[in-house]
Formats: C-alpha cells, sequence, structure tokens
C-alpha cells in the first residue's frame, strides 16, 4: 500500500493552532489546582518494558503498541499513566516518603484496529495517592477531580460510582463461580440491561432471588444497596459502612447533588479492587475520566500499601469547553521595507504592554484582505502610506 504524504498513521490526529492554544490553557488551570492540592507533578519515559507495564496494564495486548530495542527487549508506548506511575513509587519514592501524592499530564498511547473515531495518543490528567488505603483518600481524589471540572467549567458534572469488592462479595452469595461472575462483570461494564437480564435468566440463581439480582442495575444511591448486604458477612458490612461515611464526605463537600451510587458499576480496567467511578459532564456522550482503588496493583510490585487516583481524558474535555472559538485581541502590523524599523519599534511597545501582536511582512501575503480579516485590529506601516 502507497503511504500519501499528508496521511497520518491510524488513530493519530494533528493539533491545529487552536486546539493546541486550548490544551495549553486546560493543562496549565487543572495541574495548578492538582499541586494546590498537595501532589507534586510527576513525568515517565514515553516507553516502557512490555515484560513489567506491558503486562501489568489492564489494557488489551491488542490495544498496546511495541517495538524491539537494540538489546531485543520488547518495549510498549505506555497505554496508561497509573501502572508507569506504580513502578516509579514502589521502586524509589515511598522509600522516602509514604503516603505520596503524585499527579501528572501525559500523553498515552492506544493502538486502533480500524478508524472509528477513536484516537490511538491522547493526554490525560490525574493524580495518584499511594500509601493510603483509608477512604479519606478515596474522598480525596474524587473531590480534587470534581475541583478541576469547576475550574474548567465544566457543567452539569456528574460522577458515577460503585465498589468492585463489594460487588464481587455480593455476586458470590448469588452462589456464582468466578467464570460465572465474569460474565456478569463484562455486562456491567457494557452496560447493558437487556442482555443482562437474559444473562441473570440463565445463571443457576433461585428463582425467589432473581427479582432481586436483576435489579443490582437499578441502584442510584447507597441506601438501596443495603438490601444486598448481608447482615452475617463482616466483610460486607465493613465496606458498605465505608460508603456510608464516604457519602457523607462527599455531601459535605457539596458533591450531594452530583453522585450516583450504582452498585452494578464496573469497569474495564481490571486493576481497580475497591471503590471505582467514572465522570460525565454535560455536552459528552463519553466519559470525561475514571478513577478508583487499585490496592492489587500495588501488590504486583511487592508492595502491601493502599492506592487511589483518577485520569481525565483531555480531548473529551476539550470537546466541551472547545466547542466555540474565542475572539481574542491580536494585533496584525504590517509593513514593507520602508516601514520596518518603525514596525518594529511599535510591536516592541505593544508587546511591553501585554498586547499579541503579529509582524507581517506586506508583500510576502498573497491575499492581504483575507489575512487581515483574522486579526482584531491592523496597523500599516508601508512607506507608501
Amino acid at each position: 500500500m502507497t503511504i500519501q504524504m499528508f496521511e497520518k498513521p491510524l488513530g493519530m490526529r494533528d493539533d491545529f493552532p487552536f486546539i493546541a492554544k486550548k490544551k495549553a490553557e486546560l493543562r496549565t488551570n487543572g495541574t495548578s489546582i492538582i499541586q494546590q492540592a498537595g501532589y507534586d507533578l510527576l513525568q515517565t519515559p514515553t516507553l516502557e518494558y512490555y515484560e513489567t507495564i506491558g503486562k501489568i496494564s489492564a489494557i488489551a495486548d491488542n490495544a498496546l503498541f511495541k517495538l524491539l530495542d537494540s538489546q531485543g527487549e520488547t518495549l510498549v508506548l505506555r497505554p496508561d499513566m497509573t501502572s508507569p506511575i506504580a513502578r516509579v513509587a514502589a521502586s524509589k519514592l515511598l522509600k522516602e516518603k509514604m503516603p505520596v501524592r503524585l499527579g501528572y499530564y501525559s500523553n498515552v498511547f492506544r493502538a486502533q484496529k480500524r478508524e472509528g473515531g477513536r484516537p490511538a495518543e491522547f493526554e490525560q490528567m490525574g493524580v495518584e495517592l499511594i500509601g493510603d488505603d483509608s477512604l479519606y483518600a478515596d474522598a480525596e481524589v474524587i473531590i480534587l477531580a470534581w475541583n478541576i471540572l469547576k475550574n474548567l467549567n465544566i457543567k452539569s458534572s456528574r460522577f458515577v460510582i460503585g465498589h468492585t469488592q463489594l460487588l464481587q462479595l455480593i455476586l458470590q452469595d448469588f452462589g456464582l463461580d468466578q467464570e460465572q461472575i465474569e460474565k456478569v462483570h463484562a455486562a456491567f461494564v457494557s452496560k447493558n440491561s437487556v442482555g443482562f437480564e437474559s444473562l441473570a435468566k440463565q445463571l443457576p440463581i433461585e428463582p425467589s432471588r432473581l427479582e432481586s439480582f436483576i435489579g443490582l442495575m437499578s441502584t442510584s444511591n447507597v441506601e438501596e444497596w443495603q438490601q444486598w448486604i448481608d447482615p452475617h458477612n463482616a466483610k460486607q458490612n465493613s465496606l458498605f459502612e465505608d460508603m456510608k461515611k464516604l457519602k457523607k464526605i462527599l455531601d459535605r463537600s457539596g458533591l450531594s447533588d452530583a453522585i450516583t451510587y450504582d452498585l452494578s458499576f464496573n469497569s474495564h480496567m481490571t486493576y481497580y479492587t475497591g471503590l471505582v467511578f467514572e465522570v460525565y459532564g454535560a455536552g459528552s456522550g463519553f466519559s470525561l475520566g475514571n478513577g478508583g482503588r487499585y490496592d492489587g496493583l500495588m501488590k504486583q510490585f511487592g508492595l502491601q500499601v493502599g492506592a487511589t487516583g483518577f485520569g481525565l481524558r483531555v480531548d473529551r474535555l476539550l470537546e466541551i469547553i472547545s466547542a466555540v472559538p474565542e475572539q481574542e485581541n491580536h494585533t496584525l502590523i504590517l509593513f514593507d521595507e520602508q516601514g520596518e524599523d518603525q514596525a518594529f519599534d511599535e510591536a516592541q511597545k505593544l508587546r511591553e504592554q501585554g498586547v499579541r501582536v503579529t509582524l507581517q511582512f506586506a508583500p510576502a501575503v498573497l491575499a492581504i484582505d483575507e489575512f487581515s480579516g483574522l486579526f482584531s485590529k491592523v496597523l500599516r506601516m508601508e512607506g507608501a502610506n
């Protein structure tokens, strides 16, 4: 196949000036809030070893970009940020400080089989709080994500919260084995209620409990979870009490109307072991980000510590906040050889005053009227005038 000179690899995109500018603003605003909350920014390598990050990451193997280095080792373009940051924390940072709070703004890579509007490279912004297994850590990262969305003026922000471990225990109470539980998880991840009901009728669930089982997919607040909690199961009761405490903290922080507590909510990211959540906002039909507790991932790096965090999709945030280009003050100074000195002096004076100025040698412009129309103000400094 012949590759045309203007084509890009599958799933790759160009950022034109307006989008690039918006990304820079978003990065500045978002990382500023992250740092104000006590998080240190971290940057990890674009390339990681497949044997560590590639295999540990929850991203499917066929979605990884793989290549060989000069030593014959298989590398991957980082598919997410949680796994690399966990690697860094496990190898170095936790020896110096625990808990550790780390933030990032980085690009990640997911291979696409065919063009379907999904990017193969996109930026994520988020945090990881490692070394704290309390519910207060979970509350902290949710509130931080909320504050970032408020700062970006994302309207009608909503969080959907579930609990992976508690859901697992409840499904076991229905008599399901691990293979059957994984099928239920897949139905929950796809949010296919019709498919879930069909699957439920095929599972070995007591007829008297079938309606209750199907009801797992219809919860919106924590209080509704009570009906599935076994009063004699200490672990279930402990996790349920934690969720009620979490709700009080989030309500106190002003999030009471922004959260849905969905017991059936589950993530395709398999390293989550406790609370999980997704973030939504008006203007996008897709999740803006996700997060949760991933204590199990830290065990794979040899650490028995708690960890929680979130990542926001920058491209999806931009779809909301960049729908209409902003009008800005931008002065154009057109000059020729005779007006060169005057033009450069004027540009310097205006820039010192904080004005955005473009200097343009007028004879080099083919369509002068069209080009001038791109600016809010035009000054002409040509000898003929």
